[in-house]
Protein backbone atom coordinates (compact mmCIF):
# COMPACT_ATOMS: atom_id res chain seq x y z
CA UNK A 1 0.00 0.00 0.00
CA UNK A 2 1.57 3.26 -1.14
CA UNK A 3 0.47 6.54 -2.69
CA UNK A 4 -2.51 5.25 -4.63
CA UNK A 5 -5.31 5.86 -2.10
CA UNK A 6 -3.89 8.62 0.14
CA UNK A 7 -3.87 6.24 3.11
CA UNK A 8 -2.28 7.26 6.38
CA UNK A 9 0.81 5.03 6.26
CA UNK A 10 2.78 2.80 3.92
CA UNK A 11 2.30 -0.96 4.28
CA UNK A 12 4.81 -3.59 3.14
CA UNK A 13 3.80 -7.24 3.29
CA UNK A 14 6.42 -9.59 4.74
CA UNK A 15 4.48 -12.84 4.73
CA UNK A 16 0.81 -14.00 4.91
CA UNK A 17 0.54 -13.03 8.59
CA UNK A 18 2.73 -9.93 8.91
CA UNK A 19 3.05 -6.57 7.23
CA UNK A 20 5.21 -3.61 8.22
CA UNK A 21 3.40 -0.27 8.58
CA UNK A 22 5.44 2.94 8.51
CA UNK A 23 4.80 6.68 8.68
CA UNK A 24 6.68 9.93 9.26
CA UNK A 25 5.19 13.16 10.59
CA UNK A 26 6.72 16.33 11.98
CA UNK A 27 5.78 20.01 12.27
CA UNK A 28 6.55 23.33 13.92
CA UNK A 29 5.41 24.06 17.51
CA UNK A 30 1.71 24.55 18.21
CA UNK A 31 2.25 25.40 21.90
CA UNK A 32 4.96 27.30 23.78
CA UNK A 33 6.02 24.61 26.26
CA UNK A 34 8.70 22.37 24.65
CA UNK A 35 7.86 19.23 26.64
CA UNK A 36 4.18 19.53 25.70
CA UNK A 37 5.13 20.09 22.07
CA UNK A 38 7.06 16.81 22.19
CA UNK A 39 4.02 14.99 23.58
CA UNK A 40 1.74 16.40 20.88
CA UNK A 41 4.10 15.72 17.98
CA UNK A 42 4.60 12.11 19.07
CA UNK A 43 0.88 11.48 19.56
CA UNK A 44 0.22 12.95 16.12
CA UNK A 45 2.79 10.70 14.41
CA UNK A 46 1.53 7.59 16.20
CA UNK A 47 -2.01 8.33 15.02
CA UNK A 48 -1.23 7.30 11.44
CA UNK A 49 -0.26 3.82 12.63
CA UNK A 50 -3.48 3.51 14.64
CA UNK A 51 -5.54 4.72 11.68
CA UNK A 52 -4.31 1.66 9.75
CA UNK A 53 -5.42 -0.71 12.53
CA UNK A 54 -1.76 -1.49 13.25
CA UNK A 55 0.27 -1.79 16.44
CA UNK A 56 3.36 0.44 16.74
CA UNK A 57 6.61 -1.35 17.66
CA UNK A 58 9.27 1.41 17.68
CA UNK A 59 9.98 4.97 16.57
CA UNK A 60 12.80 7.29 15.49
CA UNK A 61 13.11 11.00 16.30
CA UNK A 62 13.37 13.62 13.56
CA UNK A 63 14.20 17.18 14.63
CA UNK A 64 15.31 20.43 13.06
CA UNK A 65 16.71 22.84 15.65
CA UNK A 66 17.80 26.50 15.40
CA UNK A 67 21.19 26.11 17.09
CA UNK A 68 22.39 29.41 18.50
CA UNK A 69 18.87 30.87 18.61
CA UNK A 70 17.42 28.57 21.26
CA UNK A 71 19.16 26.86 24.20
CA UNK A 72 19.82 23.15 23.70
CA UNK A 73 17.87 22.34 26.87
CA UNK A 74 14.72 23.09 24.85
CA UNK A 75 15.65 20.28 22.48
CA UNK A 76 16.09 18.01 25.47
CA UNK A 77 12.62 18.83 26.75
CA UNK A 78 11.05 18.21 23.33
CA UNK A 79 12.76 14.84 23.05
CA UNK A 80 11.71 13.97 26.61
CA UNK A 81 8.08 14.67 25.67
CA UNK A 82 8.35 12.44 22.62
CA UNK A 83 9.95 9.68 24.69
CA UNK A 84 7.24 9.82 27.35
CA UNK A 85 4.41 9.67 24.80
CA UNK A 86 6.10 6.76 23.01
CA UNK A 87 6.38 4.95 26.34
CA UNK A 88 2.66 5.54 26.94
CA UNK A 89 2.09 3.85 23.58
CA UNK A 90 4.26 0.95 24.77
CA UNK A 91 7.17 1.47 22.37
CA UNK A 92 10.79 2.64 22.54
CA UNK A 93 12.45 5.41 20.52
CA UNK A 94 15.55 3.71 19.14
CA UNK A 95 17.37 6.59 17.45
CA UNK A 96 16.74 9.35 14.96
CA UNK A 97 18.29 12.29 13.16
CA UNK A 98 18.78 15.98 13.89
CA UNK A 99 19.78 18.91 11.68
CA UNK A 100 20.53 22.58 12.22
CA UNK A 101 17.48 24.42 10.92
CA UNK A 102 16.28 28.02 10.84
CA UNK A 103 12.92 26.93 12.27
CA UNK A 104 12.19 24.40 15.00
CA UNK A 105 10.51 21.19 13.82
CA UNK A 106 9.95 17.84 15.54
CA UNK A 107 8.21 14.55 14.94
CA UNK A 108 8.64 10.81 14.64
CA UNK A 109 9.15 8.06 12.13
CA UNK A 110 6.96 5.27 13.50
CA UNK A 111 7.11 1.61 12.52
CA UNK A 112 4.26 -0.77 13.26
CA UNK A 113 3.04 -4.21 12.37
CA UNK A 114 -0.32 -5.58 11.29
CA UNK A 115 -1.93 -8.74 9.97
CA UNK A 116 -2.51 -8.04 6.25
CA UNK A 117 -6.09 -9.29 6.57
CA UNK A 118 -6.88 -6.76 9.33
CA UNK A 119 -5.53 -3.54 7.81
CA UNK A 120 -7.87 -0.56 8.09
CA UNK A 121 -7.79 1.60 4.96
CA UNK A 122 -9.69 4.64 3.73
CA UNK A 123 -11.09 2.87 0.67
CA UNK A 124 -13.69 0.43 2.00
CA UNK A 125 -16.59 2.76 2.83
CA UNK A 126 -19.95 1.49 1.58
CA UNK A 127 -23.33 3.18 1.02
CA UNK A 128 -25.40 2.81 4.17
CA UNK A 129 -22.38 3.06 6.49
CA UNK A 130 -22.49 5.46 9.41
CA UNK A 131 -19.59 7.91 9.87
CA UNK A 132 -18.22 7.97 13.41
CA UNK A 133 -15.73 10.58 14.68
CA UNK A 134 -13.72 10.02 17.87
CA UNK A 135 -12.48 13.54 18.73
CA UNK A 136 -14.21 16.92 18.43
CA UNK A 137 -13.00 19.54 15.94
CA UNK A 138 -11.45 22.95 16.50
CA UNK A 139 -7.80 22.26 17.33
CA UNK A 140 -6.46 24.30 14.41
CA UNK A 141 -8.57 27.31 15.36
CA UNK A 142 -7.63 26.99 19.02
CA UNK A 143 -3.89 26.66 18.40
CA UNK A 144 -4.11 29.66 16.05
CA UNK A 145 -5.81 31.56 18.88
CA UNK A 146 -3.05 30.47 21.29
CA UNK A 147 -0.46 32.16 19.06
CA UNK A 148 -2.50 35.38 19.22
CA UNK A 149 -2.89 35.06 23.01
CA UNK A 150 -6.69 34.83 22.73
CA UNK A 151 -7.24 31.63 24.76
CA UNK A 152 -7.64 31.27 28.51
CA UNK A 153 -5.39 28.83 30.42
CA UNK A 154 -8.39 26.52 30.83
CA UNK A 155 -9.03 26.34 27.09
CA UNK A 156 -5.32 25.85 26.36
CA UNK A 157 -5.38 22.92 28.78
CA UNK A 158 -8.42 21.48 26.98
CA UNK A 159 -6.68 21.77 23.60
CA UNK A 160 -3.50 20.15 24.92
CA UNK A 161 -5.43 17.29 26.53
CA UNK A 162 -7.13 16.58 23.20
CA UNK A 163 -3.95 16.74 21.13
CA UNK A 164 -1.95 14.51 23.47
CA UNK A 165 -4.63 11.79 23.64
CA UNK A 166 -3.60 8.67 21.73
CA UNK A 167 -5.92 7.01 19.21
CA UNK A 168 -4.83 3.53 20.31
CA UNK A 169 -8.10 2.54 21.97
CA UNK A 170 -10.21 3.90 19.13
CA UNK A 171 -8.13 1.84 16.71
CA UNK A 172 -8.49 -1.27 18.85
CA UNK A 173 -12.27 -0.86 18.96
CA UNK A 174 -12.46 -0.42 15.18
CA UNK A 175 -10.40 -3.56 14.57
CA UNK A 176 -12.38 -5.64 17.08
CA UNK A 177 -15.75 -4.61 15.62
CA UNK A 178 -14.62 -4.86 12.02
CA UNK A 179 -15.23 -1.56 10.25
CA UNK A 180 -15.22 -0.80 6.53
CA UNK A 181 -12.85 2.18 6.40
CA UNK A 182 -10.83 4.41 8.68
CA UNK A 183 -8.60 7.49 8.56
CA UNK A 184 -7.41 10.07 11.06
CA UNK A 185 -8.49 13.69 10.81
CA UNK A 186 -5.39 15.87 10.61
CA UNK A 187 -4.14 18.60 8.28
CA UNK A 188 -6.89 18.44 5.64
CA UNK A 189 -9.68 18.78 8.22
CA UNK A 190 -12.80 16.65 8.54
CA UNK A 191 -14.03 17.46 5.04
CA UNK A 192 -10.67 16.93 3.36
CA UNK A 193 -10.02 13.53 4.90
CA UNK A 194 -13.61 12.44 4.35
CA UNK A 195 -13.25 13.46 0.70
CA UNK A 196 -10.15 11.26 0.38
CA UNK A 197 -12.07 8.34 1.88
CA UNK A 198 -15.01 8.82 -0.45
CA UNK A 199 -12.91 9.20 -3.59
CA UNK A 200 -10.97 6.05 -2.71
CA UNK A 201 -14.22 4.17 -2.01
CA UNK A 202 -16.30 5.48 -4.92
CA UNK A 203 -19.08 6.84 -2.68
CA UNK A 204 -20.63 10.07 -1.45
CA UNK A 205 -21.66 11.20 2.04
CA UNK A 206 -24.15 13.33 3.93
CA UNK A 207 -23.03 15.20 7.06
CA UNK A 208 -25.23 16.99 9.58
CA UNK A 209 -23.74 20.20 10.94
CA UNK A 210 -25.71 19.91 14.19
CA UNK A 211 -24.00 16.55 14.86
CA UNK A 212 -20.45 17.83 14.34
CA UNK A 213 -18.71 18.05 17.75
CA UNK A 214 -16.36 20.93 18.61
CA UNK A 215 -14.06 21.24 21.60
CA UNK A 216 -15.98 24.18 23.05
CA UNK A 217 -18.40 26.90 22.04
CA UNK A 218 -15.51 29.32 21.64
CA UNK A 219 -14.49 27.47 18.46
CA UNK A 220 -17.58 28.77 16.64
CA UNK A 221 -17.03 32.26 18.11
CA UNK A 222 -13.38 32.38 17.08
CA UNK A 223 -14.24 31.25 13.55
CA UNK A 224 -16.94 33.92 13.35
CA UNK A 225 -14.33 36.54 14.30
CA UNK A 226 -11.96 35.30 11.61
CA UNK A 227 -9.49 33.68 14.02
CA UNK A 228 -8.77 30.75 11.71
CA UNK A 229 -5.52 29.26 10.36
CA UNK A 230 -4.58 29.75 6.74
CA UNK A 231 -4.57 25.99 6.27
CA UNK A 232 -8.30 25.86 6.93
CA UNK A 233 -8.97 28.46 4.25
CA UNK A 234 -6.82 26.49 1.79
CA UNK A 235 -8.68 23.29 2.68
CA UNK A 236 -12.05 24.92 2.02
CA UNK A 237 -10.88 26.44 -1.27
CA UNK A 238 -9.50 23.08 -2.44
CA UNK A 239 -12.86 21.39 -1.89
CA UNK A 240 -14.83 23.94 -3.93
CA UNK A 241 -17.24 22.08 -6.19
CA UNK A 242 -17.05 18.89 -4.14
CA UNK A 243 -19.32 20.04 -1.30
CA UNK A 244 -23.04 20.88 -1.51
CA UNK A 245 -23.81 23.20 1.39
CA UNK A 246 -27.16 23.92 3.01
CA UNK A 247 -27.81 27.59 2.27
CA UNK A 248 -28.12 28.31 6.02
CA UNK A 249 -24.49 27.34 6.68
CA UNK A 250 -22.17 30.34 7.10
CA UNK A 251 -18.59 30.63 5.85
CA UNK A 252 -17.29 30.50 9.43
CA UNK A 253 -19.11 27.20 10.00
CA UNK A 254 -17.63 25.85 6.77
CA UNK A 255 -14.17 26.78 8.04
CA UNK A 256 -14.72 24.80 11.25
CA UNK A 257 -15.44 21.69 9.19
CA UNK A 258 -12.30 22.42 7.14
CA UNK A 259 -10.15 23.19 10.19
CA UNK A 260 -6.75 21.41 10.11
CA UNK A 261 -6.36 19.21 13.17
CA UNK A 262 -3.17 18.35 15.00
CA UNK A 263 -3.46 14.84 16.43
CA UNK A 264 -7.17 14.69 15.60
CA UNK A 265 -9.47 11.72 16.07
CA UNK A 266 -10.29 8.79 13.84
CA UNK A 267 -13.03 9.01 11.22
CA UNK A 268 -14.59 5.57 10.88
CA UNK A 269 -17.00 4.24 8.25
CA UNK A 270 -18.92 1.36 9.81
CA UNK A 271 -21.86 -0.76 8.66
CA UNK A 272 -25.14 0.50 10.11
CA UNK A 273 -25.75 -2.85 11.84
CA UNK A 274 -22.40 -2.56 13.67
CA UNK A 275 -22.62 1.11 14.64
CA UNK A 276 -24.20 0.62 18.06
CA UNK A 277 -21.63 -2.04 18.99
CA UNK A 278 -18.78 0.19 17.84
CA UNK A 279 -20.04 3.09 19.94
CA UNK A 280 -20.42 0.83 22.96
CA UNK A 281 -16.90 -0.52 22.48
CA UNK A 282 -15.44 2.98 22.10
CA UNK A 283 -17.24 4.13 25.22
CA UNK A 284 -16.05 1.06 27.13
CA UNK A 285 -12.50 2.07 26.22
CA UNK A 286 -13.13 5.62 27.44
CA UNK A 287 -13.15 7.06 23.91
CA UNK A 288 -15.70 9.52 22.57
CA UNK A 289 -17.94 8.55 19.65
CA UNK A 290 -19.98 10.93 17.49
CA UNK A 291 -22.15 9.80 14.58
CA UNK A 292 -21.70 12.74 12.20
CA UNK A 293 -23.28 11.44 9.01
CA UNK A 294 -23.63 8.56 6.59
CA UNK A 295 -22.16 7.20 3.37
CA UNK A 296 -24.41 7.27 0.31
CA UNK A 297 -24.31 6.32 -3.36
CA UNK A 298 -22.89 8.87 -5.76
CA UNK A 299 -20.10 11.40 -5.39
CA UNK A 300 -19.24 14.37 -3.22
CA UNK A 301 -20.33 15.54 0.22
CA UNK A 302 -23.65 17.14 1.15
CA UNK A 303 -23.68 19.11 4.42
CA UNK A 304 -27.06 19.69 6.05
CA UNK A 305 -27.70 22.56 8.45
Amino acid sequence: MGFETSDDAAVYKLDPERAVVQTVDYFTPVVDDPYTFGLIAAANALSDIYAMGAEPIFALNIIGFPVGKLPLKIMGEILRGGKDKAEEAGIPILGGHSIKDAELKYGLVVTGIVNPDKILTNRGAKPGDKLVLTKPLGIGIMTHAIKKDFLSPQLIELAVKTMTALNDKASKAAVEIGVNACTDVTGFGLLGHLNEMLEASGCGAVLELKRIPVLCGEVWELAEKGIVPGGGICNLDFLEGKIKWDEKISRSQKLVLSDPQTSGGLLISVADAKTERLIEKLNDFGTAAYVVGKVVKGKGIKVLG
